[in-house]
């Protein structure tokens, strides 16, 4: 029965949209144009422990359309969730708040960034699927990097 208590725990207790923005900077001018959209995606992710065992993940994506060299659309969302992790080693918490949980997280933000695009009279974009694990290890690789010169700097 004691084994049972250390046993690794994840839950994901709310996902919640806990910002949002939509700007058409050019106006009704981007509708009297050909649609031939640029797309340019950034995301980050930020994770903020609550309690012991309760952390809240963000993920947010930023959305910049641009048209014949006019930015059409920005689109600015933080889709967050609460997960219950407990009992992990730290490699292991590190992947699942750093990759497991932006991708659950992802396909609610997805959903919102359409959803904003039909309202706002634009295609839906349907972004891609995004390898959330593969940012994860390219940015340990960066944070080994940057502790290896700082090293060798001191």
């Amino acid at each position: 029965m004691a084994d049972n208590q250390n046993a690794p725990q994840f839950a994901l207790q709310r996902v919640f949209l806990k910002d949002a923005s939509l700007e058409t900077p050019a106006g009704s001018q981007v509708f009297t144009s050909q649609w031939k959209p640029d797309v340019k995606l950034d995301l980050n992710t930020r994770t903020t422990p609550l309690d012991n065992h309760h952390y809240e993940v963000v993920l947010t994506l930023t959305v910049t359309v641009n048209n014949a060299e006019t930015t059409a659309l920005l689109i600015e969302i933080q889709q967050a969730g609460i997960f219950l992790v407990n009992g992990l080693t730290e490699d292991q918490m590190g992947h699942t708040l750093g990759a497991f949980c932006p991708n659950l997280l992802f396909p609610y933000a997805r959903e919102t960034i359409d959803s904003f695009m039909t309202r706002a009279s634009f295609p839906p974009l349907m972004l891609a699927p995004v390898n959330f694990d593969l940012l994860y290890a390219q940015q340990l690789q960066r944070n080994a990097q940057e502790q290896e010169s700082s090293t060798e700097t001191h």
